[in-house]
């Protein structure tokens, strides 16, 4: 082989080395950067009637698939009925499914839970298309507005009203504001006085 051939072996060695090295870290960097702030906040985020999860039931596929939460903030799951889903978190509910399915249906289950999609938040008033909208991570005053079409030409577009979900009050906001519209916020925009 001589010297030659060596140094090519020494440099594959080499190139090998880093690409394994690199390969071992990319999945834990890949797997956090996949997350993204849905699947980050999902253990502090509270499930809510519209919200949709996906269930695995390991080794069960029949217990398995995409449930939506109804309006009384319950899962229907299939052989244990509604499980109570509302004020959860993904982890909680997943312990809940685990402790209901290992209660006399199955042994040991494994279960994962996956947040798909969000229940929808609402803009109504001086707006264009006016109505119920998909929540998305960070979706801003501002994009809400210009995902409902924009404000009609007797909006007041320096102030806005934002009720929470679960608040019973609205508070005033102002369009420039970061304020970030969350799932099952309502939003309202009002007719300016001329």
């Amino acid at each position: 082989m001589g010297f030659r051939g060596n140094r090519k072996f020494g440099v594959f060695l080499a190139v090998a080395v880093l690409v394994v090295t690199g390969c071992a870290t990319q999945p834990i960097a890949t797997a956090q950067a996949a997350q993204g702030p849905a699947q980050a906040s999902s253990a502090a985020y509270q499930l809510g009637a519209g919200d949709k999860v996906r269930v695995q039931v390991f080794g069960e596929p029949d217990l398995s698939g995409e449930f939506q939460v109804s309006g009384e903030g319950k899962l229907s799951m299939p052989l244990i009925g509604d499980v109570k889903a509302s004020g959860l978190s993904v982890p909680q509910l997943q312990a809940a499914l685990t402790s209901t399915y290992g209660g006399g249906y199955l042994r040991d289950p494994k279960i994962s839970i996956e947040l798909i999609s969000y229940r929808p938040y609402f803009i109504l008033g001086e707006i264009e298309k006016p109505g119920r909208y998909p929540s998305t991570d960070g979706l801003t005053v501002l994009n809400a507005i210009a995902t409902a079409g924009g404000f009609t030409y007797r909006a007041n577009k320096k102030r806005l009203y934002l009720r929470r979900e679960g608040e019973s009050a609205e508070r005033q906001i102002t369009l420039d504001s970061d304020v970030v519209i969350r799932p099952g916020d309502v939003l309202r925009v009002p007719e300016r006085h001329f």
